[in-house]
């Protein structure tokens, strides 16, 4: 078994987006430890917020289970790079997309590179998010309510509509929600209200798409060890980060990549409008 770090974590504050590079004790993403069995052989993977955490554990994963991967990020180019860079090690094809995925254009451009690249989506992830920790309801500024939605939810409505016509029978659609969406963390407002329509819409998107024999689930993670949590937490919550689940401590990537596995491989075919977590322990109900 692998004893991973448990809290107290020293102070480390970082701009957003935050850089993985940075971070002590890095996040384990897999890059030593996650081994493949051609699960995904051959299946072409766009995953969004790849450059580094949840979306580089699973674009790792995906890639030693033999699928060529498209990254979407915003401007982490260092991260990306390092994605990348295990993606080809494992011997698949890495694309990297940056961008601003709250912009429409740029939401049809990472399918359209992506379909062009590479001929289809087989699997399509939409991992990307954009939070900030608030004291109040007031002080929430309107463009931050605005960005959030945008980055969290309104971007995946558009990249799932832009990618469906790409997309065959036994494609799979996997959305990255959170503990937070029926547990939600007042200082993370807006955070949490976006994850909870994610939960909705992707049980809403499994039902629609079911005739077409294209599947749609959600991962819910717990506190997982991210560029995300030093970048828009305070000292004293990344100081406690994951302390206060059932096993003491956050999840690392690595942890939750398995299950985005399943939910992308033909194992899972019968497999659609569910809601997974991972969570250390802490129940969704």
């Amino acid at each position: 078994m692998t004893h991973y770090p448990k809290p107290p974590f020293k102070p480390q504050q970082q701009p957003v987006p935050g850089d993985q590079r940075k971070m002590e004790p890095m996040p384990d993403c897999g890059e030593q430890s996650y081994k493949g069995s051609g699960r995904m052989a051959n299946k072409i993977a766009l995953i969004t917020g790849a450059d580094s955490g949840i979306g580089r554990a699973v674009a790792i994963a995906f890639a030693r289970e033999g699928a060529d991967v498209a990254v979407s990020y915003l401007d982490e180019h260092e991260d990306a790079k390092e994605t990348a860079r295990w993606v080809e090690a494992a011997g698949r094809q890495c694309l990297l997309l940056p961008g601003d995925l709250g912009e429409a254009a740029q939401c049809s451009a990472i399918v359209n590179d992506t379909v062009k690249q590479f001929g289809r989506i087989d699997v399509l992830v939409n991992n990307a998010a954009f939070q900030m920790t608030y004291k109040s309801l007031e002080d929430i500024p309107d463009e931050d309510w605005v960005k959030t939605f945008n980055v969290n939810i309104t971007a995946m409505f558009r990249i799932c509509k832009a990618a469906l016509p790409h997309m065959a029978e036994g494609s799979s659609i996997i959305n990255t929600t959170s503990v937070n969406s029926d547990m939600p963390n007042p200082s993370l407002l807006p955070y949490a209200a976006t994850k909870g329509a994610i939960a909705n819409f992707t049980a809403g998107l499994a039902q629609m798409l079911g005739e077409r024999g294209i599947r749609v689930n959600s991962v819910a993670p717990g506190p997982i060890w991210t560029p995300l949590i030093v970048s828009t937490m305070t000292e004293d919550m990344v100081k406690e980060f994951g302390g206060n689940t059932p096993l003491g401590r956050p999840g690392q990537p690595v942890e939750v990549a398995p299950i985005y596995v399943l939910l992308a491989s033909d194992e899972g075919s019968y497999i659609s409008g569910e809601r997974y977590g991972v969570t250390g322990g802490k129940p969704i109900l």
